[in-house]
């Protein structure tokens, strides 16, 4: 039995459109994360799995350890809930009543952990706690400047470039009493986010490469200079760096204490082209056909569930399973129907299934309200999204 007959086998009950997660691949995935992580803690970044369900499976691995939530009412969320006491924002946050709900809840006040990188940040946190005491963590900028800074790689994030930066301002949390500062975080977008192998492009592999491995060098001393400074002022629990691209190279940094990760978990088509891992493809969603306008074409129900980040061709779904399909250059994929060329169009009746690989991890939990979880030829349970339980965070 081959994969997509698996898949519509385990399936058949189910109506499309829905979304699957392979288990098989999900554990294989983590277990090659823990693998590259070398003993460092992982924390689950939790936008990329959208699913307590999953993030309970995940935390009692071994090498998994805390979350990293991407807004504050889903860290009090997820906090109530009891998955994990150990929650780290990623992103500030400028939302006063979660604010004061945290810091009026003493046992969220000591699982949560909220980013900051300006005093305005500062100001805005201790007047919505209202004086109670909150952990922060100062995000540091991760990018890679050369040229004299007229050149930039990675997300444009934190103003917290320097090790004088960063211990400037970690002078200034300490000085607050309503503050705690317990952690740094230093995301390298431009390495953990980029794959190094764009298929059919070896002249920008190979730019790719040079840039990141120069980056690396300089994260790497720039990195342990700012923990060595901020230290001297403050007690720290942790530092946090890296992502899925690039877990064992911020795992080798001695600085480094926990290494951030969780798209590597589903692995969707966009950390498909990177030379140091190749992961399973392990959530997926199926759409039915319900046209067939001529020959080598079929159209599917829906489909047009986009990614974020810029508007290019790599931020659609990519249609997997039978292989051979692509899209109508004049249609892409349809908010309502979306329909597909090449010769497998042809093999394909009304009512066959065809399977897609989100270009994001748990922004395809957005469009779904349950995770269909499959373990060889059979759907073993079916779980709520975050969608699934009524939460929207963004």
């Amino acid at each position: 039995m081959n994969l997509r007959e698996r898949y519509d086998a385990a399936t058949a009950a189910f109506e499309a459109p829905f979304a699957v997660v392979d288990l098989r691949a999900f554990h294989a995935n983590a277990a090659d994360l823990a693998r590259r992580a070398g003993g460092k803690p992982i924390r689950v970044a939790s936008k990329s799995v959208r699913c307590r369900a999953l993030l309970d499976e995940v935390l009692r691995l071994d090498g998994f350890a805390g979350i990293m939530a991407f807004t504050l009412p889903e860290a009090l969320w997820l906090a109530e809930q009891g998955t994990s006491d150990d929650i780290l924002v990623a992103y500030p946050t400028a939302d006063r009543t979660a604010i004061a709900a945290l810091a009026a809840d003493e046992r969220a006040a000591r699982t949560v952990t909220l980013m900051v990188d300006s005093a305005e940040h500062l100001d805005l946190v201790e007047d919505a706690a209202g004086g109670r005491p909150i952990r922060v963590c100062v995000d540091i900028d991760a990018s890679y400047r050369t040229l004299g800074g007229r050149v930039r790689f990675g997300a444009r994030r934190s103003p917290l470039h320097t090790a004088a930066d960063v211990r400037a301002f970690a002078e200034v949390i300490v000085k607050r009493p309503g503050l705690r500062l317990v952690g740094l975080m230093a995301y390298e977008s431009q390495i953990a986010g980029v794959g190094d192998v764009p298929p059919g492009r070896p002249a920008m592999a190979r730019a790719i490469q040079t840039m990141q491995r120069r980056s690396r060098m300089e994260l790497a001393r720039r990195r342990a200079a700012i923990v060595a400074a901020v230290r001297e002022v403050a007690d720290l629990e942790f530092v946090n760096g890296g992502g899925t691209g690039s877990v064992e190279k911020t795992a080798r940094e001695r600085a480094v204490t926990e290494i951030a990760a969780g798209s590597g978990l589903y692995q969707p088509h966009l950390f498909d082209n990177y030379s140091n891992f190749s992961g399973r493809p392990a959530a997926l969603f199926a759409l039915p056909v319900v046209r067939r306008p001529g020959p080598g074409v079929v159209t599917c129900l829906g489909g047009g569930y986009l990614a974020s980040g810029p508007a290019d061709a790599l931020r659609l779904p990519r249609p997997y399973l039978p292989t051979g399909l692509s899209y109508d250059s004049n249609e892409g994929a349809g908010e309502v129907q979306t329909p597909l060329l090449g010769s497998s169009a042809d093999l394909l009746r009304v009512g066959d299934r065809v399977w897609f690989r989100h270009t994001k991890a748990g922004e395809l939990c957005e469009r779904f309200d349950a995770l269909h979880l499959i373990e060889d030829d059979r759907a073993v349970r079916t779980v709520p999204t975050y969608r699934g339980e009524g939460r929207t965070f963004l």
